[in-house]
């Protein structure tokens, strides 16, 4: 049986894995392009990713019941490997903080204050679904950016994730698998 645990938590780890596939796309740019502008809603492209991980760091402890203060409006991480580790880190502590919750929890409501002082409340799978999304959204800006300037287009829709994981599996089946030899004949 499936249950919105599962599906959350392999939609964290697809998160994680479409950021490095956009990362490494991002990797045949030069540096300077990176911080320049470009156009996008938060200008450039290490805003937009600094972005994606202050939003999820502000949506994981809502969840978490907490509040955090948090400024869209410059960037938090200005080195941009540093930005890189930070999003990969948060993506996994996400999952890692998803697969440790009871199965109820998918089913709750949280209660946050939004970035507008006002007192809110969605359900949990809400929530996720909006991180998810929210992160789809903005990957899809940076591509086009990193397109447009030469880099490879990333391939991250989720169907190319799960035929990863598929092969991946499959080559983890195959090295556990007894090795068998046929038996040597008699001279």
């Amino acid at each position: 049986m499936y249950s919105w645990k599962k599906y959350f938590v392999v939609q964290s780890d697809y998160q994680h894995w479409a950021n490095e596939v956009l990362f490494s796309s991002l990797d045949h740019l030069q540096p300077d392009v990176i911080g320049s502008a470009q156009g996008l809603f938060f200008n450039s492209v290490h805003h937009t990713a600094d972005h994606m991980l202050v939003v999820s760091q502000l949506w994981l402890a809502r969840l978490q019941g907490t509040n955090l203060s948090v400024n869209f409006k410059s960037i938090n991480n200005p080195d941009w490997r540093e930005l890189k580790l930070a999003l990969r880190r948060e993506t996994r502590k996400l999952q890692a903080w998803l697969e440790a919750q009871p199965p109820e929890f998918f089913d709750m409501q949280v209660d946050f204050v939004d970035s507008e002082g006002k007192a809110r409340s969605m359900w949990v799978r809400d929530v996720l679904t909006h991180l998810n999304t929210h992160y789809a959204h903005h990957r899809g800006q940076i591509s086009t950016v990193a397109t447009r300037l030469g880099a490879p287009c990333p391939e991250m829709d989720f169907v190319y994730y799960r035929r990863e994981m598929e092969r991946l599996l499959s080559e983890m089946k195959q090295a556990a698998a007894p090795e068998v030899t046929a038996p040597e004949e008699e001279a």
